[in-house]
């Protein structure tokens, strides 16, 4: 009898044990923006659908109706376990993740997709050994589309006209580059930028052309300069509480990084891409002036962008990583992308 009730204690045991290991999952995304804006109705939600079809159901996941505290602190919030998945701006940290600059110079390329998928690939060949994004689980890295320069006072056609003017820019190489160039950049996060400009808090914003529309900003920046490959690009980040992705089955981490990584990386691109030239048409149809740099502004950008450079392949030395080849194979590979 007793050896009847072992039986079964265990079998019973083995069943609760096979449920739990079995049961769906349900993972948290704080999100930070509304859930109109590009990032969240066309890279998140999209991504979010696709891991629950990979894993076959046995992963959803809620993407929070009210993100839980500043943008800058969300990868925090994923690497303590407050929400299970975050993104946001490395460069809303200023100094945390140095090495994430490799990204942000001027001249990156006309492609979003083209140099996020780059950024992927140089992360995980140069940057990745120094583990930046310990604590978490990176699922993917990518950057929005070339920076250009807005502002609601007059034409931008070299340094000279910066001189002064007061730039929102999120964090990162921007920040520097901004103050080099002349300009005072004030460092807020995005989803400030519609109140900073309309109580004159700051004169113009260096943002994609896909931010100035999605924010409603276009009546209160009405001169836009195009740098030809972009004043600079912003890094972000899709990251996973370390713990809980390994509490995953293999199967389903091996399921959830199929379609984030590069893949991600692809789509977030491609969606900026899309997104900025119907942007474009906007600012146009608005009776907004666009401006494209010109040889003389272009090689001033290049000559005070680069001592930056320098600057940073130092410091990614220090880190242990050749940041020259970084830079260089990044470059490569984003030119090549559509070739």
């Amino acid at each position: 009898m007793k050896k009847f009730l072992k039986t079964v204690a265990v079998g019973m045991v083995l069943t609760v044990s096979n449920g739990i290991a079995n049961a769906d999952t349900t993972l948290t995304l704080s999100s930070w923006l509304p859930p109109t804006h590009p990032i969240v109705s066309q890279m998140i939600k999209p991504w979010a659908n696709q891991v629950e079809e990979v894993t076959e159901g046995r992963v959803k996941i809620n993407i929070l109706a009210k993100g839980l505290g500043h943008p800058k602190v969300h990868y925090d919030i994923a690497r303590d376990g407050s929400a299970d998945i975050t993104y946001s701006v490395h460069g809303y940290t200023p100094g945390r993740f140095p090495l994430t600059k490799v990204v942000e110079f001027p001249f990156g390329g006309n492609s979003a997709e083209a140099l996020s998928v780059a950024y992927w690939k140089i992360h995980q060949k140069y940057l990745a050994k120094a583990n930046e994004h310990k604590g978490t689980q990176l699922l993917s890295v990518f950057t929005h589309g070339p920076g250009l320069i807005h502002n609601s006072k007059k034409t931008v056609a070299s340094a000279a006209d910066l001189n002064g003017i007061k730039l929102r820019v999120g964090g990162g190489v921007v920040s520097e580059l901004a103050s080099a160039l002349g300009a005072v950049p004030l460092m807020k996060p995005s989803s400030k930028s519609y109140e900073i400009l309309s109580h004159g808090v700051a004169d113009g914003i260096l943002f994609p052309a896909e931010t100035v529309t999605a924010f409603k900003l276009q009546d209160l920046v009405k001169y836009t300069t195009i740098v030809p490959d972009g004043l600079y690009n912003t890094s972000f980040f899709l990251v996973m509480n370390s713990d809980r992705f390994k509490s995953l089955s293999e199967k389903d981490q091996a399921a959830i990084m199929s379609v984030s990584g590069e893949a991600f990386a692809r789509l977030a691109g491609s969606v900026w891409d899309a997104a900025d030239t119907a942007a474009l048409d906007v600012l146009k149809a608005n009776g907004n002036e666009i401006t494209v740099a010109n040889d003389a502004f272009i090689e001033e950008i290049k000559q005070i962008s680069a001592p930056l450079e320098a600057e940073w392949i130092e410091e990614a030395a220090k880190l242990g990583v050749d940041g020259a080849a970084a830079l260089t194979e990044l470059r490569q590979i984003t030119s090549n992308y559509n070739k």
